[in-house]
């Protein structure tokens, strides 16, 4: 099975995100390395982009069989994966406030760690799923993206993390453009 042409309301948000979601991070990363991990400005991207990925994990998961496993395992740990990234994005615009970095509390500050997880393990699927779709470029892009991405994000990192984006947005916005074909 491939992506095909969008035909109505939802398919179209959901192809929408394939582009829309990787240039928000892109910009949500680039603001993090010109003004701080803690800028409350690329929080809100964050915050936004991570929205809008939960949507790509969607619209991928849409083109995979009904009855597939890896569909249901991508749209949970999508999900998850989505509320993780962006706790992590609110973390950031609750910084920039002067408040202490939640990450680094005890006790029930300790579900951001886990759930942020979610997010690269999602693109991992996603990576496989593109793979059993016939987009071998696109799945190889993805994996090897979201394997620099804990390295970007949990080392804060800034050139990485840019890199990772880039190549995210050739992955996911060749997709986009293959579904306008």
């Amino acid at each position: 099975m491939t992506a095909t042409t969008t035909t109505n309301p939802t398919d179209q948000l959901l192809t929408a995100s394939l582009l829309v979601a990787p240039l928000l991070y892109l910009a949500a990363d680039s603001t993090y390395a010109a003004r701080g991990w803690d800028s409350g400005g690329a929080g809100v991207l964050h915050v936004l982009g991570a929205i809008a990925y939960g949507f790509v994990v969607l619209r991928i998961a849409t083109w995979l069989p009904a009855a597939s496993r890896l569909k249901a395992a991508i749209v949970l740990t999508g999900v998850i994966g989505l509320v993780g990234n962006a706790a992590y994005g609110f973390e950031a615009i609750h910084m920039s406030l002067g408040d202490v970095q939640l990450v680094d509390q005890p006790g029930a500050a300790n579900l951001i760690k886990p759930l942020g997880l979610f997010f690269p393990l999602s693109f991992a699927l996603v990576a496989l799923a593109l793979r059993k779709l016939d987009h071998a470029l696109q799945a190889g892009l993805v994996l090897i993206a979201i394997i620099g991405w804990p390295v970007a994000h949990i080392g804060n990192i800034a050139a990485v993390a840019i890199a990772v984006n880039v190549i995210l947005v050739v992955a996911f916005g060749s997709l986009f453009r293959a579904t306008r074909a």
